[in-house]
């Protein structure tokens, strides 16, 4: 599914140049679940976003479910964001004057799906998080585990492939934080979403079957290598 070959990307501030990723290749089959671990500054987040068509390499190429990315217009890259891959943030990233099911159907809405649908499938995603019954609060009306739940089932509304969870326990205590790797692990199990975990703590990347270190740009070890 994601086949990525030789990605380079620099940033230019001012009159320096950075080098985030440093020829990186890497290829993840359908249904895989991976981590991919390093410290901060170690370009782990600059390559979640080139795999989540977030930014574009400098170099190298990269094929999402055989297509090159590089040759999709930006309307080709909004559905491909929409619609294959859901994205969960450490901060949640939850509108605070709306209700759970509204939050979780905003990617619906941006994708013109009608209102009874949306109000369905928003519904059904809570439904897959355990969290149906508090479809009606407002973000400050749940917990941190309950946010980042909601944050999940946004991500699963629209049935993508590919689930990019970018340090998904960071603002959660260490018992919320385990029951959020094993919900991943269940939804990678039952539904076979391709799961992506980034993050700097190494216990959480030792949860996936394949952890890959990154370090100064550069991928340094994997495990299934």
């Amino acid at each position: 599914m994601i086949e990525i070959k030789d990605v380079t990307k620099v940033y230019t501030m001012g009159a320096e140049k950075v080098h985030a990723l440093r020829g990186v290749s890497l290829m993840v089959e359908d249904g895989a679940h991976i981590s991919i671990v390093g410290p901060s500054g170690s370009g782990k987040s600059t390559l979640m976003n080139v795999i989540g068509c977030l930014d574009t390499p400098t170099s190298g190429t990269y094929k999402l479910d055989g297509e090159l990315v590089s040759e999709m217009g930006d309307d080709s890259l909004a559905k491909v964001r929409n619609r294959k891959i859901g994205f969960v943030f450490q901060t949640f990233n939850l509108l605070p004057r709306q209700s759970a099911l509204e939050n979780v159907a905003l990617p619906l809405l941006y994708a013109g799906t009608g209102r009874k649908e949306r109000k369905q499938r928003a519904m059904s995603a809570l439904s897959r998080v355990d969290l149906a019954n508090r479809a009606n609060h407002k973000p400050s009306e749940l917990s941190g585990g309950q946010r980042q739940r909601v944050a999940i089932a946004r991500a699963l509304v629209n049935n993508p492939s590919i689930l990019l969870a970018d340090e998904p326990t960071g603002n959660l205590d260490q018992e919320v934080g385990k029951e959020i790797v094993s919900l991943f692990e269940k939804l990678n199990k039952d539904s076979g979403v391709t799961l992506v975990l980034v993050t700097h703590d190494r216990d959480l990347a030792a949860t996936a079957p394949r952890q890959i270190e990154i370090v100064d740009g550069r991928i340094v070890s994997d495990s299934d290598l």
